[in-house]
Formats: C-alpha cells, structure tokens, sequence
C-alpha cells in the first residue's frame, strides 16, 4: 500500500509499505477514506520536534472503514464508518476513566510517565505508524474508534479528528464564560477551531492575531476582531481595544513554531525575542538528541506565550494547545505570577469531546468544512505538505483521499 514515510528531517516519502494487520485482541484494520495534514506533522518534519524514527508512516488524522476487528472490540462491526482520536488510550486506566485520554498509562509503550501516544509521531510517542496511508492498525479500537452516523460526511469527520476537538479543547481550558473577551493567538487550522468553539461557549469577544491575511480573513468571517500582528502591536492594540484592561482568556494556539514578525512595529521585538532565546537556549538549556546523532535545539521564542502573558488581564487564564517540545524551558513566570493568572495547557484529550462534536456536526449546529480549503489525493502528498508549510494563501486545511488510488 502507498503510505507518507518519514526518512529523515525534510526528508519525507511516498512509498509502498506492508499493509497492517492485527496484532492484539483489541486492534481494529481500517481502510483510510480520509487523512490530513496536520501542523504537527510539520514539527516532525522540521525537527522541531525530535526524536523521529525513519521509516515512521506520518499522520494522526484519519477517517476510513473498519476492515478486521480483534476478538475483543465488542461495540464496532466490520464495515462501520469511524473516525480516528489522533492520541491513543486504551480507555480503562484510572486517567483514562477521568476523561485524561492524552495521559493513559497503559497506550504508551514507553511507560507510565512517558507521555501522550499518538500516530506517526517520534519514539517518545510509542511511536505508531499514522493515518497517511491507505491503511492504518488502529490499538485499544474500542475506544480509540468512534462510530460515524451516515449525516456526517468524511470531509466533515476528518476535521472532528484532531483540529476540531484540539480547538474546543483550548477553549474548555481557557474556562470561557459567556459575555468573556477571548484572545486566539494564531489563526492557522487549530486557531480557527478555537475561535469557533469560544463562539460556542457564547464568548463576549473574540481576537484574533496572525500575519496571514487569508487566515486573518477567515477570522473575520467567523466574527473575530482580527489584529495584524505585523502592522500593529498585538499588545498595545488588545489592550487599547479592552479599555485598558487586557483580555479576560487567551488561548495559544500556534506552539513552537511560533509568531515572527519581519516588519513592522513588532517585528523589531519578535527578532530581538528570538536572538534572546537562541542565547538562553545555548548557555543554559539541555540539549536534545534526536535520531542520527542530530543535535536539536529550540530556536525560535515563546512568541505567543510572552504577547498572551501581556496582553492578558489581571486574575485572567492562559490556554496553551499549540506544541512545544519537552526541551523548552523558557516562560514568562514573573509577570504571569504577578498578575495572578491561571494556566492550563496539554494534549488534547480527543476521546472526550469528539462524541459530543460529532453530534454537534451531525444536527447542523456547526458546519466545519468551511475551514476544509483543499482536498489532495495521497499521491499528491509530498506537494501538499511543501505548499502547507510554507503558508501559501489558501492552504488553510489540506485533506488527503487515499481511496483515490483504487
């Protein structure tokens, strides 16, 4: 079967690989209908997420039909429509049972304390192979499956199985109450689902900051208050905008790869932020070896985190759901300690939310493939992946069709 592998940092393949098959008793096959990519599979890619294994099939959005089932998935037949919850749990330890799906005990082979398992992510991760193939074993399928119902379409479930819930996830952490004024730093995919769902929790306001006028314009159509962030000063405009007294949730949704400005009023401190960190990073912090003897460092600043931290009022919360790399170790500390804020960040939980989204789509109360602005067959993966890296205008949300190569 074809399937995008990983071989290497900016090395990536579309190759022909062995099908899966079942190895446990709580495994589930499931033919690929749909897959995406994700900027987290671009951290992989890059580097700045280390630890990658070659030959890793990428990916941790996937939509398909069950095509064999271990002896102990009990709620799911052969030829079911799911959607695939891109971090694995295996749904009875006590984290598990807490609605803690991105902490399982049991899913990552690591151990206890290793961390999430996801799909098509670095050894730390398990790893899996992931969901950009035209197949995928899919662990602990009694739970890591959820059963599609026929209104929802594979367009609309591809984006119910990370960005959606990830997104919804950043704004139940932020703890958004009606009549709230919410900040959403970065408007890519992610930040999109965030804006959408504060909307949901009847959020009072909500801004939006990027440098990417067709993201920014995707805000606005959501009803965002959108700051340019290479134009004006993030800060100083969501203070001025909130009469002086700063945001009362935001949300950072942008991660590792954060915000540099090259122009413009902030783009002098983003630089200056970067060069600080580069500093920080090689007087103080550890270094992280990844596969092939690569040394990789952070080198790129907490952007978000600093103009979040700022920009929040006294007593406010900070959601942290773009990824960092364990070897960050830089925060704002003093400020945020000092304005009494609350913080709360992680993996998303993804199992938790996603029946209650699927029902959201399936009754029309949202309509979530409006933020869908590409469709790609697998074939065309390696393509994708450069156009969706580099930002071009358009490629909000890039959906892989494995099913088009039969």
């Amino acid at each position: 079967m074809k399937a995008v592998v990983f071989h290497g940092i900016g090395d990536i393949r579309l190759d022909d690989v062995k099908e899966p098959e079942l190895q446990e008793d709580t495994d589930a096959i499931v033919k690929l209908t749909a897959s995406a990519i994700c900027g987290t599979d671009l951290h992989m890619v890059r580097g700045t997420m280390p630890g990658m294994v070659p030959g890793t099939i990428l990916g941790h959005e996937g939509v398909g039909v069950i095509e064999a089932l271990g002896k102990d998935v009990r709620n799911l037949r052969v030829g079911d429509r799911v959607v695939i919850p891109s971090t694995i749990a295996c749904g009875s330890c006590s984290y598990c049972r807490a609605g803690y799906y991105a902490q399982c005990d049991v899913a990552n082979p690591n151990g206890k304390r290793a961390g999430t398992a996801f799909f098509g992510g670095p050894a730390m991760s398990g790893p899996f192979h992931g969901l950009q193939a035209e197949k995928a074993r899919i662990p602990y399928a009694h739970v890591g499956l959820v059963k599609l119902p026929d209104e929802v379409t594979d367009e609309e479930a591809i984006l119910l199985s990370d960005i959606f819930p990830t997104g919804y996830f950043g704004a139940d952490l932020a703890e958004i109450k009606p009549g709230d004024t919410v900040a959403v730093f970065g408007c890519g995919p992610v930040g999109q689902f965030s804006i959408l769902s504060a909307r949901l929790m009847n959020a009072g306001r909500i801004f939006a900051i990027d440098c990417h006028q067709d993201r920014l314009d995707a805000a606005r159509a959501q009803g965002a208050e959108v700051i340019n962030f290479e134009e004006e000063d993030p800060v100083e405009t969501l203070v001025r905008l909130t009469g002086g007294i700063g945001v009362d949730r935001a949300i950072d949704a942008v991660g590792v790869d954060s915000m540099h400005a090259h122009h413009g009023p902030a783009g002098k401190k983003a630089a200056e932020l970067k060069d600080e960190f580069k500093r920080e990073q090689k007087e103080a912090a550890p270094k992280t070896k990844s596969h092939g003897d690569n040394w990789v460092q952070g080198d790129a600043p907490m952007q978000a985190v600093m103009w979040a931290v700022e920009a929040l009022a006294k007593a406010g919360t900070l959601s942290i759901i773009g990824v960092y790399p364990q070897q960050m170790n830089t925060f704002p500390i003093g400020m945020a300690m000092n304005k009494n804020l609350s913080l709360q960040m992680g993996n998303c939980n993804h199992r938790k939310y996603i029946p209650h989204l699927v029902e959201l789509v399936r009754t029309g109360a949202v309509e979530p493939t409006e933020l869908l602005t590409r469709v790609q067959p697998i074939t065309s993966a390696i393509e994708a992946y450069q156009s969706f890296d580099m930002r071009q205008p358009g490629w909000l949300k890039v959906e892989l069709e494995p099913q088009l190569l039969t």
